[in-house]
């Protein structure tokens, strides 16, 4: 393949925030009187957070209202906030900063593709805003992944076409987000769990472009 674009989830690519959406998910389950462990947490990676609030309540076995499911979900995201609003650049996961700065380095566009709608947040407090030439987030698309909109339109903002694109994704909906969007997607964590990704790396220290082979 040409590749001319890469797209990056944000959430266990770029930096680690998931342990701070378990902490805030979990502070939540314990009022509603349930446990929720890190096990079930993985369920609700790289998904938006009214269906991870959806899966959250049928692990508990809760109903609560929609107006209750708003509140609850805003909730949660005020409890994350506290923890990612203290995020600097030291928080940037290892060999990033490096693999973004060769993939520059060699004409190749970046863009985040994320579900969250705090990932400008996130960017602005470890200083990665200006490394991306498009930021798609929660508060541009409506439909979560495996849909494909975040990336496509991705893909579509950076005027590239699908096929010259790779995704680089830790959860298991994001890999096949980017493949319903008719692009290579990368996993980033366990073989056991991304084996639907086209190549799995444990992170990005040490990786190079020309590690990258699809």
């Amino acid at each position: 393949m040409i590749l001319k674009a890469c797209l990056f989830d944000l959430d266990g690519v770029i930096v680690d925030t998931a342990q701070y959406h378990y902490l805030a998910w979990k502070n939540l389950a314990d009022k509603l009187g349930f446990v929720f462990t890190e096990t079930d947490n993985e369920q609700l990676k790289g998904v938006s957070r009214m269906e991870s609030l959806r899966i959250l309540l049928e692990i508990g076995n809760v109903s609560l209202s929609e107006q209750e499911k708003i509140q609850v979900a805003e909730e949660k995201n005020q409890l994350y906030l506290q923890y990612v609003l203290r995020m600097t650049r030291g928080d940037v996961l290892p060999g990033v900063l490096e693999f973004l700065r060769e993939l520059k380095n060699n004409k190749i566009l970046l863009g985040i593709g994320s579900a969250s709608k705090n990932a400008r947040t996130i960017l602005e407090g470890i200083e990665l805003v200006s490394a991306f030439d498009v930021i798609v987030d929660g508060n541009l698309i409506t439909h979560a992944k495996p849909h494909p909109e975040v990336f496509a339109l991705g893909a579509q903002l950076l005027h590239t076409d699908a096929s010259c694109c790779i995704v680089f994704e830790d959860a298991i909906a994001g890999i096949q987000a980017a493949h319903n969007a008719g692009m290579k997607c990368i996993g980033v964590g366990s073989p056991e769990i991304l084996r639907e990704a086209d190549l799995v790396i444990p992170g990005f220290k040490n990786l190079k472009l020309a590690d990258i082979k699809l």
